[in-house]
């Protein structure tokens, strides 16, 4: 078999075990290429990819920026491998921070790239948002054996989170933003609707929180469950004092002078 002949082999394993990513993915590409444009939602899916492959290699090497672990690599030859890092791994990366990005663009409003400081607040608002899926993504993981993802990596010294260590959320924050910033501080648009990424955004949460629940590990499910919906009630109060995006109704109606509304 030749060199490509196993990269096809192994590439059609990795649709084979993780149907799921490249769900997501599909999803991805259809909300960013109506939202950003299909030359801008590729670039954005490489640098993404590019982004979350560099801190994988460096995390299982030198531990920076995710914490120190390492891929156990019990599915070598049945799925594709990037070096020592499995190839589903950072291409999701991308369509989480596209999700976070789209989840701040729609709090912020239209009006976000309007200014410097408005594109800084999005970019910081986007990496906080793609870490806080992390809160339920990565101890999931923890338990892949005991579901579909299989036993893929280990933390060697444990961690504080539900056995994730809190460096690792650091890592998904520079991952965010250096994903979002890039895109933005290079002069890319977004000039479509955000919308379908945040839907994006919350069927992958709820996946995760399905499967978190389905697996009995209730305790964390219910952390998740009372972040995001503290989250969600923050984002809510904060678009409502910016521009009330989240509204179908005005925030404030125009009284005439006999004291009924207008028409």
């Amino acid at each position: 078999m030749t060199t490509l002949e196993l990269i096809a082999t192994q590439f059609v394993g990795t649709l084979t075990l993780r149907p799921y990513v490249f769900g997501f993915l599909a999803v991805f590409l259809l909300a960013a290429s109506r939202d950003l444009g299909w030359a801008r939602a590729v670039r954005f899916l490489f640098w993404g990819g590019g982004v979350a492959l560099a801190a994988e290699l460096a995390s299982t090497r030198v531990g920076v920026p995710f914490g120190l672990y390492h891929y156990t690599g019990e599915t070598r030859g049945a799925e594709l491998f990037l070096s020592n890092v499995p190839f589903f791994s950072p291409l999701s990366f991308p369509f989480l921070a596209y999700a976070g990005f789209c989840l701040a663009r729609v709090t912020f409003g239209p009006t976000w790239a309007a200014s410097r400081g408005g594109r800084v607040r999005t970019v910081l608002a986007s990496g906080v948002l793609m870490m806080l899926l992390d809160v339920v993504i990565d101890p999931l993981a923890v338990y892949g054996d005991r579901w579909f993802l299989g036993h893929i990596f280990d933390y060697p010294d444990g961690g504080l989170y539900f056995g994730v260590p809190l460096s690792n959320f650091l890592g998904w924050l520079l991952v965010g933003w250096a994903t979002v910033g890039g895109f933005v501080w290079a002069g890319e648009s977004a000039s479509g609707s955000p919308a379908l990424g945040v839907s994006l955004y919350y069927v992958v949460l709820l996946v995760n929180l399905s499967i978190t629940l389905w697996i009995g590990e209730w305790f964390i499910g219910g952390v998740g469950i009372v972040v995001h919906l503290t989250v969600f009630l923050v984002l809510y109060a904060v678009s409502r004092v910016t521009v009330g995006r989240w509204s179908a109704q005005p925030l404030s109606v125009p009284v005439t002078s006999s004291g009924g509304p207008t028409s």
